[in-house]
C-alpha cells in the first residue's frame, strides 16, 4: 500500500543519510539529460569480435576438475550478455588432455564473442627454447580460441615452491614469440600491475591488448606466499604491497599514448575494480578502446548454479548502463 511505503520511507530516511567524506567525487551527476536506459546494449567491436557490454571475464581457473562447471557458467554468461572471456592458465592441457573439458567452452560461448587461451611467460620461454612453439599454435587451434594471453608473473614464480625460473626478461620472450609464430597476443600481469617503462615497451609491440591485472585485486604473488611456512610469509610480506593500481597504470598509458604512436591499441582494465562505477570511471578515462574486468566478484557467483551468475551480471550491467546515462567523469578529480 502507498501509505505503508511512505511510512517505510520515513523510517528509513534516518538511516540513509550521506556525508561529504562518502561523496564519490569522480563523477558529476546529471539527472536531466537522459531517459532511463533501455535493457539492451549497443554492440561494439573489441579485439576483432563483437561485444555488447564492456565487461571482460578475466582469466580465472582450470585444470582442477571442479573448474569445468565454473568455466561453462562463465562461457554461457558471455554468450548471453555479449562479454569477452580469457581462460585460466592452459598449461595442464598443452600435452595432456586429462582436463581438456575444463577449457573446451568455445561452443558454449559462441563464435561472436572474444575467447582467449592463456599461458605463463615461463612456459612460453621453455617452449621457445625447445623449439616447441607449434604446441602453442595447436593449443589455440584446438580450443578454437582467438589468440593467446601471456601472463607475466616473475614474483609469483619466485614465491611458488614449484615455480619456474625465468632465464631472460619476459619482454624478450614476448618479442621472440611474436617473431616466431603468427598468433594474436594479449599480455597481462597477475595482480601487481606494471610500471611505466614496462607499459612503454608493451605499447610498442604489435599485440592486441594489455590487461592490467593491477594492484588492489586478487594478487597471485600474495596467494603463493600464503602457501609458505610462517617464517617465510613474514620475510616475503613486503612484496605483497608492491605494485601499480589500475588508475596509476591508466594514467601512465594515457600519457604514453600522447607521447608517441603505439602499436597496441586496446586495454583490459582489471585488478582492484571493485564495482561497476570503478569500471565505468576507468573505461571512460582511457584514451585507448577499453573494457574492464572483475575476476573475483564474478567468480564468486560462477561456482554454483548458472542462475546466480546470470542474475548478478544482469544487475551489474543494468547499473552500468545507468552510470552511462547519468554520470559524467569529473575532469577536475585528481584521485586520492
Amino acid at each position: 500500500m502507498e501509505k505503508d511505503r511512505k511510512l517505510e520511507h520515513i523510517q528509513m530516511a534516518f538511516d540513509s543519510q550521506t556525508g561529504f567524506p562518502e561523496q564519490d567525487r569522480r563523477f558529476i551527476y546529471e539527472p536531466l539529460l537522459a531517459a532511463h536506459p533501455e535493457k539492451d546494449s549497443h554492440p561494439f567491436s573489441f579485439l576483432g569480435k563483437q561485444m555488447r557490454a564492456p565487461l571482460w571475464v578475466s582469466s580465472m581457473t582450470g585444470g582442477t576438475g571442479v573448474a569445468k562447471n565454473i568455466n561453462q557458467n562463465l562461457a554461457q554468461a558471455c554468450r548471453e550478455f555479449g562479454l569477452g572471456m580469457g581462460l585460466g592458465s592452459c598449461r595442464k592441457i598443452l600435452f595432456d588432455k586429462t582436463y581438456w573439458e575444463d577449457f573446451d567452452v568455445r561452443d558454449l560461448i559462441g563464435t561472436d564473442q572474444p575467447f582467449w587461451a592463456n599461458l605463463g611467460v615461463a612456459q612460453v620461454e621453455q617452449l621457445l627454447a625447445k623449439k616447441e612453439e607449434q604446441a602453442i599454435v595447436d593449443l589455440i587451434g584446438n580450443l578454437k580460441a582467438d589468440g593467446l594471453i601471456v601472463h607475466v608473473n616473475p614474483l609469483q614464480e619466485w614465491f611458488q615452491p614449484e615455480g619456474d625460473h625465468l632465464t631472460q626478461p619476459p619482454l624478450e620472450t614476448i618479442q621472440q614469440l611474436l617473431s616466431r609464430i603468427q598468433v594474436p597476443l594479449i599480455v597481462k600481469e597477475v595482480g601487481q600491475g606494471m610500471g611505466r617503462e614496462s607499459l612503454r615497451e608493451l605499447l610498442k609491440l604489435p599485440i592486441e591488448a594489455i590487461e592490467f591485472a593491477a594492484y588492489g585485486g586478487t594478487n597471485f604473488s600474495k596467494l603463493e606466499m600464503m602457501r609458505e611456512d610462517e617464517a617465510l610469509q613474514t620475510l616475503h610480506q613486503p612484496f605483497a604491497f608492491v605494485g601499480q593500481t589500475a588508475e596509476q597504470m591508466l594514467k601512465d598509458v594515457n600519457s604514453l599514448v600522447d607521447e608517441s604512436e603505439v602499436a597496441c591499441r586496446s586495454l583490459i582494465i582489471s585488478g582492484g575494480v571493485k564495482n561497476y562505477l570503478d569500471g565505468y570511471y576507468l573505461v571512460s578515462k582511457s584514451k585507448l578502446p577499453a573494457v574492464f574486468g572483475m575476476a573475483s566478484a564474478v567468480l564468486k557467483h560462477a561456482t554454483g548454479d548458472y542462475k546466480d551468475l546470470k542474475i548478478y551480471i544482469e544487475n551489474l550491467l543494468s547499473a552500468y548502463r545507468m552510470a552511462e546515462a547519468y554520470l559524467r567523469v569529473n575532469s577536475a578529480y585528481e584521485g586520492q
